[in-house]
C-alpha cells in the first residue's frame, strides 16, 4: 500500500468557504477529473465531496508533499489565488500506506464526521465510487477498499450503538429550527431538491407540515420532491418571480454561487416584515452574506450547528473506543486481503504458462509416443492432465497465501 494517500480538506482545519471552493458537481467532475489524472499521472482516483469535506484518495508514486497537494488543487480550481492555495494545502490533512486506509473506514463509519453516528456518509462514499468508476478513474486497489470500507460502516453502524437515535445535520437543523417555535402552519420554500433537502423534508412531512414549494434547477426533479411533500413545483428561474411569500426557506443545492442574493431574497419576502429563518446547508453557502447577517432572519448554517455536534459526540464517546476496535481489525484484514490480491495478479500468468507446457509436452516432446496410443488412451491422458493444470495452479496460488501468512514472514 506504498501507494495510497488519503489528501483530505475537512471541516476541522478549513473554513467551510474555502472548501466550497473544491466542490465539483457531476458536470465539473466529467470535465476536469480525468484530466487531473492523466496530468499528474495518477494510477487510480476517487473524488469524495460532502457538505463539510472534501478528500481524494490516491494511488501513485509520487510523494505526498505540499507540491504535489498544490498541484491537485490548481487542477480542481484554476481560480484559486495564491492566498487561498496556501490556506487549502496548509489546511489539509495527509494519510498514506495504512494510516490512509484507517481514515477512509473512519469516515464511512462516521467517526469522522461532523455529526458522529450519522449514516449519510456511506451512501455519500459509494455514491462517489461510482462516479469516479464510470469516469474510469479507479481501480483494482480502490474497488476491493470500498468493498472493505461498505463492510467495516455496516458492522460500526450494526454492532455498536453509535447511529443509536441517528442525527444528521438535517436533523440538527431541523431540531434548531423547532427551538424557533415555528408553527405548523408555516410557509416552506425549498431551494434545491437533492439529499439533504430531501432528508430535511421528511422531518417537516413527519411534523404535520403541509405548505410547501419546490425550487429547483431542473423541474423534473423539483417535481419529484413536490409529490413526495403534496406541494408546488417550480425551476430556479422562476425563483424570483414567486409572490405567495414564506415563513422558512431551506436552501441546499451544489451552486458554487450564491442562489440566495439580496435582490432575490427581497423579491421573496414581497414586503412583509415578520421575522423569517433560513436554512443554508450549501458548501459554499447559498446565501449571500448580507442576507445572513439580516437581523430580520434568524440563520441557520453549518457552522451554526457545531455545538450541537459536539453535544452529539459526549453523547457517543462511549461507543467510539469499540468503533475504533472494529476499524483496527478490518484494516488489519484489508492488509492482507491486499497482499492476497497482489499474489493472485501475480499469479495471472501461471495458468497460461502451465498450459502452454502442457500443450507443448502433448504436441511436440511427447508427440511420437502419443501416436502409438488408440483414441480413448489419447482422451484418457488429455482428461488426467488437464485435471493436474486446474489443480496444480490452484495449490500453487493457495501455497503462496499461506507461505505470506506465515508467522515467520
Amino acid at each position: 500500500m506504498e501507494a495510497f494517500k488519503v489528501i483530505a480538506f475537512t471541516y476541522k482545519n478549513l473554513p467551510l468557504e474555502q472548501l466550497g471552493k473544491l466542490h465539483l458537481d457531476a458536470t465539473q467532475q466529467a470535465e476536469i477529473l480525468p484530466s487531473l489524472k492523466t496530468k499528474l499521472h495518477l494510477q487510480e482516483f476517487l473524488f469524495l465531496s460532502t457538505c463539510n469535506r472534501v478528500e481524494l484518495f490516491v494511488c501513485n508514486n509520487v510523494p505526498a508533499n505540499t507540491d504535489f497537494i498544490v498541484s491537485v488543487l490548481k487542477e480542481l480550481n484554476p481560480q484559486l489565488t495564491p492566498e487561498e492555495l496556501s490556506t487549502l494545502a496548509v489546511g489539509a490533512e495527509l494519510y498514506e500506506n495504512d494510516l490512509a486506509v484507517q481514515h477512509v473506514l473512519r469516515v464511512a463509519s462516521s467517526l469522522d464526521s461532523l455529526v458522529v453516528g450519522e449514516r449519510e456518509i456511506i451512501t455519500q462514499v459509494r455514491k462517489a465510487y461510482d462516479a469516479c468508476h464510470a469516469l474510469k478513474l479507479t481501480g483494482d486497489f480502490i474497488r476491493l477498499l470500498l468493498r472493505q470500507t461498505i463492510e467495516t460502516a455496516k458492522e460500526v453502524y450494526t454492532n455498536t450503538a453509535i447511529a443509536k437515535n441517528p442525527v444528521s445535520v438535517a436533523s440538527l437543523a431541523y431540531r434548531q429550527l423547532r427551538e424557533l417555535g415555528i408553527k405548523d402552519d408555516a410557509r416552506i420554500l425549498f431551494v434545491g431538491s437533492g439529499q439533504t433537502n430531501t432528508i430535511l423534508a421528511g422531518y417537516f412531512q413527519k411534523h404535520k407540515f403541509a405548505n410547501f414549494t419546490v425550487f429547483n434547477r431542473t423541474r423534473e426533479h423539483a417535481e419529484k420532491l413536490a409529490a413526495l411533500l403534496n406541494g408546488k413545483a417550480f425551476t430556479l428561474d422562476e425563483l424570483s418571480l414567486f409572490k405567495n411569500g414564506f415563513d422558512v426557506l431551506v436552501v441546499c443545492t451544489a451552486s458554487s454561487e450564491a442562489i440566495i442574493t439580496t435582490s432575490v431574497y427581497q423579491s421573496l419576502l414581497n414586503n412583509e416584515t415578520t421575522k423569517k429563518v433560513i436554512i443554508d446547508l450549501g458548501v459554499p453557502a447559498n446565501v449571500e452574506e448580507a442576507v445572513a447577517i439580516n437581523k430580520q432572519a434568524h440563520y441557520i448554517d453549518i457552522n451554526s450547528l457545531k455545538a450541537q455536534a459536539e453535544a452529539n459526540l459526549e453523547l457517543r464517546k462511549g461507543e467510539i473506543a469499540v468503533c475504533e476496535e472494529i476499524i483496527s481489525t478490518k484494516s488489519k484484514q484489508f492488509s492482507l486481503l491486499y497482499q492476497e490480491r497482489r499474489i493472485e495478479l501475480a499469479f495471472g500468468n501461471v495458468p497460461k504458462e502451465v498450459k502452454a507446457i502442457k500443450e507443448l509436452a502433448l504436441n511436440e516432446v511427447f508427440a511420437k509416443e502419443l501416436n502409438t496410443l488408440d483414441a480413448q488412451s489419447k482422451e484418457v491422458l488429455d482428461k488426467v492432465l488437464t485435471y493436474m493444470e486446474k489443480k496444480y495452479n490452484a495449490v500453487a496460488i493457495k501455497t503462496a497465501k499461506e507461505v505470506f501468512r506465515s508467522p515467520f514472514n
